[in-house]
């Protein structure tokens, strides 16, 4: 999804495309003042000529920081705007949001706590800086009477990013609202009143191609009452080769899955189960799966379901052995996500659309092969290819290539973050693996493609870093935790 294709952002996406822009060089403290003077911009269209004066109720996350920004720029433009926080100054989080407002208090009055209706009744404007794209559920004290008092005041008011409250019965009902970047999910000129979107300096590249921020869609394991983990997957694959299923069975436990169970045809399964002690292997049929093992493995699979499936990495492409993936595709329940590879893609590329939740990812040979793709053309034309195949087979298609093109049919994202020594033998078992255990842990299917393919190359970098062009599977595998380390310690110290 590029500028110029800007859906309703989701509000975790909202902080994707933030935190890339923050790795491609933008400052968060850059991205808070343009999206204060954007503000303050849009609020002058609706006052009085200077000095008019203006109500800023302000929470103490980084939308009461843009709040705070616009108060600042509004009182340099000759307004006289009065702030009030409703929540002590001491819990600002971000220090963006903190700096803004020690300015903003030395051009406004500040007032703090709760305001009354009737103190603002005396305003021709309120701005709306209370909650923004991080609130969830319901409005939680002082947020829900500051709601209350605006709402009672019966004064205009314009909200930034998003109404405080959105989505919920109590929910403010602004005239104005400015969207920052792009619109929101859930902006209806119902619920927003009018909409203006503006443009706060995030660069292109923070749409078009992952980067860091993409850790930001990985959720981290709740310890609930000592259960540790969640979410089994297993991984349907091996017959003529065993380190394909074993590498992507390896790699879900890698990436957070609780259980990794390999389903094999008995020839395989000792071989699988002899990479590792940490895999459940279970050997189905003989030498390669058939048609006749489909019972046997759904009924495997409906006594214990598993959060996520990955099938085909090894299995080979006799006919039986597609015959028997497709009618697992067709058979499986289908709540069920599945990462779809390597010798089961040529299930997905005939036929009516999979009608479940599938994520598929074959290499540019499998790509051309099975949906026809060309690697040779302008990438322009690869990436508008490949959203033309993610939307008539209904999966989300990962393209493994260089570079990676990730799409769900409407919106589009590259990823270059990886390195020419990972392009080795099992490297892509290791993404299927991966992509399962996303699944497995709730994250949608395009969410768990853009943070897995970003993941395994940032492992793939970082293997690189120890063996140059040595690098086997394995390292990439040994390097998964590390990275996701790494990933989820950046975002805490942002800003």
């Amino acid at each position: 999804m590029g500028p110029s294709d800007r859906r309703p952002l989701s509000a975790v996406e909202s902080v994707v495309v933030e935190e890339n822009a923050v790795a491609l060089g933008v400052s968060l403290d850059g991205l808070m003042e343009n999206a204060g003077r954007a503000v303050a911009e849009e609020a002058t269209k609706h006052l009085p000529p200077a000095p008019a004066t203006l109500a800023i109720v302000a929470g103490t996350g980084n939308n009461g920081g843009d709040g705070t920004c616009a108060a600042y720029y509004l009182a340099q433009w000759g307004y006289a705007p009065e702030i009030w926080l409703v929540r002590p100054a001491s819990e600002i989080r971000s220090r963006p949001a903190r700096r803004c407002f020690e300015r903003a208090e030395r051009h406004a009055p500040v007032h703090a706590g709760l305001p009354t209706a009737e103190e603002l009744r005396r305003f021709p404007l309120i701005v709306d800086a209370l909650l923004g794209t991080g609130q969830a559920g319901p409005l939680r004290p002082p947020y829900g009477s500051a709601v209350s008092a605006i709402r009672e005041s019966g004064v205009p008011v314009l909200s930034i990013d998003e109404p405080t409250g959105l989505g919920n019965p109590g929910a403010l009902r602004p005239q104005w609202t400015v969207a920052l970047t792009a619109l929101k999910e859930g902006m209806t000129p119902a619920e927003c009143g009018e909409i203006i979107v503006r443009d706060i300096g995030i660069p292109a590249e923070a749409w078009l191609r992952t980067g860091p921020g993409e850790f930001v869609f990985y959720r981290p394991i709740p310890l609930r009452r000592g259960r540790g983990r969640a979410g089994r997957v297993i991984v349907i694959g091996g017959g003529p080769y065993a380190g394909a299923p074993a590498l992507a069975g390896l790699s879900a436990l890698r990436t957070g899955a609780e259980r990794s169970t390999v389903l094999a045809p008995k020839g395989a399964a000792e071989r699988i189960q002899s990479f590792s002690p940490n895999l459940v292997v279970r050997g189905i049929g003989s030498e390669a799966f058939s048609p006749h093992d489909v019972p046997e493995i759904l009924a495997f699979v409906r006594s214990a379901p598993p959060k996520a499936m990955a099938i085909g990495m090894g299995a080979g492409r006799s006919s039986g052995t597609v015959a028997a993936f497709e009618q697992l595709l067709r058979e499986l329940p289908p709540a069920i996500p599945i990462v779809v590879d390597a010798d089961a893609l040529e299930v997905v590329g005939r036929g009516a659309p999979i009608g479940r939740p599938v994520i598929a990812t074959p290499n540019a040979g499998e790509y051309a092969r099975v949906f026809g793709g060309d690697d040779a053309r302008p990438l322009s034309e690869q990436i508008d290819g490949a959203r033309r195949v993610a939307r008539e087979r209904g999966v989300v298609l990962v393209v493994k290539g260089e570079p990676d093109i990730v799409t769900d049919g409407q919106g589009a994202v590259q990823n270059y973050h990886h390195h020419i020594a990972q392009t080795v033998s099992g490297v892509g078992d290791i993404l299927a693996g991966t992509l399962a255990s996303l699944l497995a842990q709730g994250l949608p299917p395009m969410n768990a493609a853009r943070l897995g393919t970003f993941w395994v190359g940032d492992a793939g970098i970082r293997a690189a870093g120890r063996r140059s062009f040595g690098v086997v599977a394995t390292d990439v595998l040994e390097e998964l935790p590390a990275s996701l380390l790494a990933g989820l310690d950046r975002i805490a110290h942002s800003g």
